[in-house]
């Protein structure tokens, strides 16, 4: 039987993972209004009241339809919500799903937040889904993206060239990242959680 991702909150002594709710506008408004660079490489642009509004109420509607599972999450430490990401092209009948729309404010990037989230992400999409395979994508000029995503154990397929529109307009070509069930259980977790 094909498991459910249904009310999932996955937390270390880190961060906190749950699901992304109308509410949490408040949470992450202040990241939408005052800091622009976030989405400089984002597909869309949540730079503002009404575009954060339109961006949670899409994220909830495509989870309520199966397709996707956002999550906003809380950083234990500093005691604030730090950002989002999520599960999306959810296809739990194939054995895979994709993992992004990650996101996080200035403060936190660079505190080891998002090796957290990745390992539980990981762990509960192998582990209790048991999926087979976990994709990545970004835009193949972010190289901070790309570099995080190597860091955690992904492993490059190729570039869909002239993938996606940006938000400023333009064309990009977005890399293609993956792990493997097989690769997340010989080596990359073990090594994910010894980074932790």
């Amino acid at each position: 039987m094909i498991p459910k991702i249904d009310n999932v909150i996955l937390e270390d002594d880190v961060v906190r993972l749950q699901p992304l709710e109308i509410k949490d506008f408040e949470h992450l408004l202040p990241f939408a209004l005052h800091e622009p660079e976030i989405w400089k490489f984002s597909l869309v642009a949540v730079a503002g009241e009404d575009t954060l509004r339109t961006y949670i109420e899409t994220a909830v509607k495509e989870r309520d339809a199966g397709t996707e599972y956002p999550f906003v999450v809380f950083d234990k430490r500093t005691n604030r919500y730090a950002g989002s990401t999520r599960f999306y092209d959810i296809q739990l009948e194939k054995g895979s799903l994709q993992l992004g729309y990650t996101w996080y404010g200035k403060d936190f990037q660079g505190t080891g937040l998002n090796r957290h989230c990745k390992f539980l992400l990981l762990r509960y999409a192998f582990e209790t889904l048991q999926v087979e395979r976990v994709e990545f994508r970004a835009d193949n000029n972010n190289v901070k993206s790309i570099a995080a995503m190597k860091s955690i154990g992904c492993t490059v397929e190729g570039v869909l060239r002239s993938h996606m529109p940006t938000n400023v307009g333009g064309r990009r070509d977005s890399i293609i990242l993956s792990i493997l069930k097989s690769e997340w259980e010989q080596t990359v977790k073990m090594n994910l959680f010894a980074k932790l």
